[in-house]
């Protein structure tokens, strides 16, 4: 029972949380609360059976928590709000960011449906990304273009063409006028 740790809808979210809404379905016969205690569980620090290792650290410090379920009064559907600490994630990383809160959570047993509604990420993790190591105008400058919109694409299939393919289509999307592939 997912409630007893990840339903806490006393709560008071910080603002360096990260701060996600679900619009979920439970299965028949859950709990909406249990539904989004599961939802917080698996994208934190819950797993599906007990690890021994759960006492090796501090699950409070780094767990999701369901703070609140708003029911959307349709087909059983809700919007629960999970609010994550900012010590769960990988400083500057966006892939370590969305593999944790929707990289396991969409297909489990509680849940008919499930989707990520709303995302607020607080400024103090904002702050941990770099950016890009040059700005736009060391792009336009390599591509020797001003004054428009720069316009590229990604060649698809993105596996599978041979060398020579790869390369003719590449050309024609440069030839049709896009600065990059």
């Amino acid at each position: 029972d997912y409630r007893l740790t990840y339903y806490t809808p006393d709560y008071q979210v910080k603002d360096t949380d990260i701060l996600a809404a679900f619009r979920m379905t439970p299965q028949p016969g859950v709990p909406a609360e249990e539904a989004g205690a599961a939802v917080a569980a698996e994208s934190s620090t819950g797993t599906w059976t007990t690890v021994w290792t759960d006492g090796l650290t501090s699950l409070d410090r780094y767990k999701g928590r369901c703070y609140d379920i708003e029911p959307l009064g349709e087909d059983d559907q809700y919007i629960a709000y999970i609010a994550y600490p900012l010590d769960l994630f990988e400083e500057g990383s966006v892939t370590n960011l969305f593999t944790s809160i929707v990289g396991n959570v969409f297909g489990f047993k509680a849940l008919r449906a499930l989707r990520l509604e709303d995302l607020r990420i607080p400024p103090a993790y904002v702050k941990t990304f770099q950016g890009p190591p040059h700005g736009i105008q060391v792009e336009r400058d390599k591509l020797n273009k001003y004054g428009r919109g720069l316009l590229g694409c990604t060649i698809k299939p993105k596996l599978g063409l041979s060398a020579k393919n790869y390369g003719r289509a590449v050309y024609e999307c440069l030839r049709g006028g896009l600065d990059f592939t």
